[in-house]
């Protein structure tokens, strides 16, 4: 069966300033899958998605969601294709949870008037399917910081968007937190066939979760693929310089048990 990619990047080139970080890249998003990029610091994870949601321009290249040129489509088109979950996201100090969430129908509002009986349903319905509806009209600085990564999340499933581009959602979480989250993205790949693109640095959890996972090494690709197929001893030491030790779990991905760092020698 034939794979239909949600996205497509060709001759991809991308730079803050005159600082080079993507160099003609090129790779493919599958629809409706988990993708998990990973890398070393500074590889240009986070630049690829900023790239995507159009955050920051390309020098050359293009990109194209659903078969659509990323630079010739309207912002209000963009909005209501992708939504994106930067690293670090903040909201004023008084803002509530239902209003953070809220935010999600910007796209989709008037001009003039407040929000429609569908934006009101898509806001419960976020709320609901991460666990925040008891806890709605809190405020956000009230929260854990796994309740907190969550009102984050209902927002962008209140976008009502086909894909969500999330760089780092585990960040700063701990282990308990981090599986509540990646498996709230899971659910909602599942029941929605929502396409989700993700950075993550635990290479584990990446294996774990991706249905397809791009690795990247100084702004271009070293492998892309399935984990059992890509997630390899050579290409770990292509990415992150490190030898590590394998196995296979039950469910089919590998798993990173041992690792040094490759020792350069002059």
């Amino acid at each position: 069966m034939e794979t239909i990619n949600a996205i497509e990047v060709k001759g991809l080139w991308a730079a803050y300033e005159d600082r080079m970080i993507i160099e003609d890249m090129n790779l493919k998003i599958p629809k409706g899958k988990i993708t998990i990029i990973i890398g070393a610091n500074g590889c240009g994870k986070s630049t690829l998605l900023k790239v995507i949601s159009r955050i920051l321009p390309a020098k050359r290249g293009e990109v194209r969601i659903d078969g659509m040129d990323l630079c010739k489509e309207k912002a209000e088109y963009i909005a209501k294709k992708v939504a994106v979950l930067p690293q670090t996201p903040t909201c004023p100090d008084t803002i509530t949870v239902r209003e953070l969430v809220s935010y999600g129908r910007f796209p989709y509002r008037k001009a003039i008037g407040g929000m429609s009986r569908h934006d009101i349903e898509q806001v419960d319905w976020a709320l609901e399917k991460t666990g925040l509806t008891e806890i709605s009209g809190r405020l956000v600085t009230e929260l854990s910081g796994g309740q907190r990564q969550r009102a984050w999340i209902a927002m962008t499933l209140a976008q009502e968007t086909e894909m969500i581009l999330l760089d780092e959602p585990t960040t700063y979480l701990d282990m308990a937190y981090q599986l509540d989250v990646l498996q709230l993205l899971e659910r909602m790949n599942r029941e929605k066939q929502l396409t989700i693109v993700m950075v993550l640095h635990d290479l584990n959890e990446a294996c774990r979760f991706a249905d397809h996972i791009i690795g990247l090494k100084n702004g271009k690709v070293v492998c892309e693929g399935r984990p059992a197929d890509v997630i390899t001893r050579e290409n770990i030491r292509e990415i992150y310089g490190i030898d590590a030790k394998l196995v296979m779990s039950d469910g089919g991905y590998p798993i990173c048990m041992e690792f040094d760092r490759v020792i350069k020698t002059l």
